[in-house]
Parts: C-alpha cells; sequence; structure tokens
C-alpha cells in the first residue's frame, strides 16, 4: 500500500536569505541533526517539495523558476532536472499522490502576478507537467497537504490579504480545487504536515510571526483546530511528514528577523506543542 508520509527520513532543500542549493537529510527514527547529502541543479529559495516511494523532488523557487528536479532516496547524490511547470514561480505548495506531484498557486515577478494554476507531473517517468485545475483563488505562499485521496492548499496571501482558505482538489481525476473550511487564522507561509487522517499548518505570518499549528480533518469538510504551537514563531519553512511526526524545519523567525535551523518535531498521536530536535546543516530561509 502506497505511504505518502516518509518512513526513514525528512529532506530539506534549497532555501536561504541568500539561494541555497543543498539537500539536507535528517532521520525520523532518532532526533538528531541531519547531514548534506546532496545539492539541487537550480540555486534557489520559495520551492515546493513532493514526494514518491522512491524518490523526492522540488519544483519552481525564486527567479520565476519552472524547474522540476528530482533525487533519489536510495543514494544521497545530486538532483537531476527532470521536466518543467506549466508556469515559472515561487511560493508555491506542494502535494503527492501515489503516482504524481502537484504544484499548485505561486508568484511570479516581473510584473508581479499572483496565479491559481494547479500542476500535475508523473512519478512514473521524466516529464513536464500539465495545467489540471485552478484554486479558488489566485494565491501565492499557501501550506500543502496530502491525504490519500486528495490534495490540500491551506492559507496563504490572496491580494491584498492574508486567507484561512483551505482548498481541496481530487488525485482521481484532474479538476479545480473546492474551498472545504477554514484555518483557525488568517495567514501565509505556513508549512504543511499529513498524517493519515489529518492536515496540519504549522507556523506563518499574518501581520506578525505566528506558532499556531493547526489540525484538520481529511474525512470531512471542516474547519481547522488550534491543537499546539511551534518553538519558534516563524515563517516560510520546510516541513516533512513520517508516519507519527510532523516537522517544521528552517525559516526566518520573529526576534532577529534572521534565519532559524530549528527543527520541530509535533505527534500525530495527540494534540500537542512541537518540540526542537535537531538542526540544519545550514541556516536557511524564506522556502516552503
Amino acid at each position: 500500500e502506497y505511504i505518502f508520509q516518509g518512513t526513514v527520513a525528512g529532506y530539506t532543500v534549497g532555501g536561504g536569505g541568500t539561494n541555497q542549493n543543498e539537500i539536507d537529510k535528517f532521520p525520523f527514527a532518532a532526533d538528531s541533526s541531519v547531514s548534506n547529502v546532496g545539492s539541487v541543479t537550480v540555486t534557489r529559495r520559495s520551492a515546493t517539495g513532493q514526494s514518491s516511494t522512491t524518490a523526492g523532488y522540488t519544483s519552481g523557487g525564486q527567479g520565476n523558476s519552472n524547474v522540476i528536479d528530482k533525487f533519489l532516496f536510495s543514494s544521497n547524490s545530486t538532483a537531476s532536472g527532470v521536466g518543467d511547470l506549466t508556469v515559472g514561480r515561487a511560493f508555491v505548495a506542494g502535494q503527492s499522490s501515489s503516482t504524481s506531484g502537484y504544484t499548485s498557486g505561486g508568484y511570479t515577478v516581473p510584473p508581479a502576478s499572483w496565479n491559481n494554476v494547479i500542476d500535475k507531473f508523473p512519478f512514473a517517468n521524466n516529464s513536464n507537467a500539465t495545467d489540471v485545475g485552478d484554486l479558488t483563488a489566485i494565491r501565492h505562499s499557501a501550506a500543502g497537504q496530502s491525504s490519500y485521496t486528495h490534495g490540500y492548499a491551506s492559507g496563504g496571501y490572496t491580494p491584498p490579504t492574508n486567507v484561512n482558505i483551505i482548498d481541496k482538489f481530487p488525485f482521481a481525476a484532474d479538476a479545480n480545487a473546492t474551498d472545504v473550511g477554514d484555518l483557525s487564522q488568517t495567514r501565509s507561509t505556513g508549512t504543511g504536515q499529513s498524517s493519515v487522517e489529518h492536515g496540519y499548518t504549522s507556523s506563518g505570518y499574518n501581520g506578525g510571526w505566528v506558532n499556531t499549528i493547526d489540525k484538520f480533518p481529511f474525512a470531512n469538510n471542516s474547519n481547522a483546530t488550534d491543537v499546539g504551537d511551534t518553538t519558534v514563531s516563524r515563517l516560510r519553512g520546510a516541513g516533512q511528514s513520517s508516519t507519527t511526526h510532523g516537522y517544521t524545519s528552517g525559516g526566518q523567525d520573529n526576534i532577529t528577523l534572521g534565519a532559524v535551523n530549528v527543527i520541530d518535531k509535533l505527534p500525530f498521536a495527540v494534540n500537542a506543542n512541537a518540540t526542537d530536535v535537531g538542526d540544519l546543516t545550514v541556516y536557511y530561509r524564506d522556502w516552503e
């Protein structure tokens, strides 16, 4: 059976106040700092990630990148470019089904433009993405989550305000998203995590930095609830998921306005605050 969460390790790719190309890897079995295991083809930030059972993907990013990079889980190696998005853009949200990766929303400059495009690319072969639908609103800096059957995009920035929208789109057919609920607060640049039963949106920005962890069910369409806090109020971190925990890594804090390398871990089994369980190899910021 396809398990859309990771079972061995989490990965953090790219980022930086100045753009980075590092691929960092940290184990799920033990709380420890990470190791640098490779690099992506394009130095960038504000990209998003997807995962198949055998490989990780990074798509989009600052500089209006349309590159889809792929790196194998079985070996520590440099990523290869395997296709292009339909629109080059940054501040995008990522989702994964058993067969495909999805990249949704985003921001392109110049001139400044937002989009609602949902791109889909196959895991089975290396090819370009296709436009398969739209989010309910143009927006960037949403957080992405995935269930077995649907992709989600939560929060984000729709000019001129942050939003609390939770969008949902099906994996079984190419279709537009529908608005199925609200986060507990409007915010953008949060990070997404997914258990089997719930989606999580952690941290972000709503006029100020927040540390809220929101949780919403996959089984029905309803609003999210505030179930805990991350250890650092931050924006633009990266999200990872194991079968038992969600992780928020990197980002920009609200104290120094500088980059943080903290890896936070939240349990799926109970509603609780996150704990600090390790550090990235470099101080990352500005990415999804």
